[in-house]
């Protein structure tokens, strides 16, 4: 027996087919709706952050003051400490240890002003101490400073920071987390690389004092150079055995990481992007743009030693981009050469005097140590002095008159 057709097979296929004939028809609402929802999502994760914040803050603050209550008894604040985390993990589970409820202590007295009335958010108490509300009412991005809440904040940030212990280098880390961005893991790996110390010993004490209540500003083009780069996400070895073709691989493959070793406002051009001079061939290991500065960033990677050779290249390479690839509106082209060794006697009497495009900075494999830091900013602050003193001349013979006796 011959099967009928379905009657319902048509209607089927066709209800399917106008179903994409209409995404069709609006290829951009599938991205709308992904982008409220995304933003939603992304809205609702930043309040339960802050709200996190802020219970933890003002736990703290009732631990500070009931410690102040009982300062007379020896031990007080520890037993506290250990009675309070028996009961409240009782309560709830985790994350309430004597540890959290310490870095919970500590970070009301690191950051006093946190939810000051004035300041970033309103804290209202019924007449229950254990109900209140918090109000979000935050700054804007030019009346905020550190010090104050912010939601681009978490509490693992917050324990981060506390770990900083000089003000200056803090409130840095904080500026630049909220700038750009950070994770608390990206934020940790600056405050592991000393981020901040790397770029103050280039500056003097107006310069750090900037940086410390700014950020990294970029007036001058050498203030986005670091000395030393730090590139332990590379996972290679300190060895002489390295060429530059791997660590350039290993760059490239970790180009996230490099970017945010490089700083705010490098994006990524290319990599050995031939230049041709005369039939002759050259190939700049990497080139960036840099967004804030409008200038061309090229990097040649050297193992060893820096040579003046290395240096001549590097002026080759900025020579040319500026004559034949900077356009109308763009700064002058800078060149930075990666090496493992300098001597930076070499590259003062190679480059000239007041040279503000061509830069040779040291890069490393392993995090520093903060001694191994503090060497190095005596032994470049030697290095300024020295050359900063005139030569001693040739000495002068005083005739001296004999007069009669």
């Amino acid at each position: 027996m011959r099967r009928q057709p379905r009657h319902d097979a048509t209607p089927c296929r066709a209800e399917g087919w106008g179903s994409l004939t209409t995404l069709h028809a609006q290829p951009d609402l599938l991205a709308r709706i992904r982008n409220i929802w995304e933003s939603a999502r992304s809205q609702a994760a930043r309040s339960v952050n802050t709200a996190h914040v802020c219970a933890n803050w003002l736990i703290g603050q009732q631990i500070v003051q009931a410690e102040q209550g009982g300062a007379k008894r020896a031990g007080y604040g520890k037993a506290l400490l250990k009675e309070l985390s028996g009961q409240l993990s009782g309560e709830y589970g985790d994350g309430f240890s004597v540890s959290v409820l310490q870095y919970m202590r500590g970070f009301f007295l690191g950051y006093p002003e946190l939810l000051a009335k004035q300041h970033a958010v309103r804290v209202e108490f019924d007449a229950l101490p254990k109900q209140h509300a918090l109000r979000g009412e935050f700054w804007t991005e030019d009346d905020w400073r550190p010090g104050l809440l912010n939601p681009g904040l978490s509490w693992t940030h917050y324990r981060t920071l506390l770990k900083v212990e000089r003000r200056g280098a803090r409130d840095f880390y904080e500026i630049e987390s909220v700038r750009n961005g950070w994770s608390a893991r990206q934020m940790e790996r600056q405050i592991d690389s000393f981020l901040f110390e790397r770029l103050a010993k280039s500056r003097d004490k107006k310069g750090v004092l900037a940086l410390a209540n700014e950020g990294q500003t970029l007036h001058r083009p050498q203030d986005a150079i670091k000395d030393p780069y730090v590139l332990e996400f590379l996972d290679l070895p300190e060895s002489h055995r390295l060429v530059e073709s791997r660590i350039e691989e290993a760059l490239i493959n970790q180009l996230q990481d490099f970017l945010l070793e490089l700083g705010t406002g490098f994006a990524f051009v290319g990599r050995q992007k031939r230049l041709t001079l005369d039939g002759d061939h050259f190939y700049p290991d990497l080139v960036f743009y840099h967004v804030k500065l409008k200038c061309y960033v090229v990097i040649d990677l050297k193992v060893g030693k820096l040579t003046h050779g290395d240096l001549g290249q590097m002026q080759l390479y900025v020579n040319y981009y500026d004559r034949e690839i900077v356009a109308k509106g763009d700064s002058p082209t800078l060149g930075i050469v990666l090496c493992s060794e300098k001597n930076n006697a070499v590259v003062r009497y190679v480059l000239p005097e007041g040279n503000e495009q061509i830069f040779a900075s040291r890069y490393q494999f392993a995090l520093p140590s903060e001694e191994a830091l503090r060497a190095e900013i005596r032994r470049e602050l030697e290095q300024i002095d020295q050359s900063a003193t005139p030569a001693p001349g040739p000495k002068r013979r005083v005739a001296v008159k004999k007069g009669k006796k």
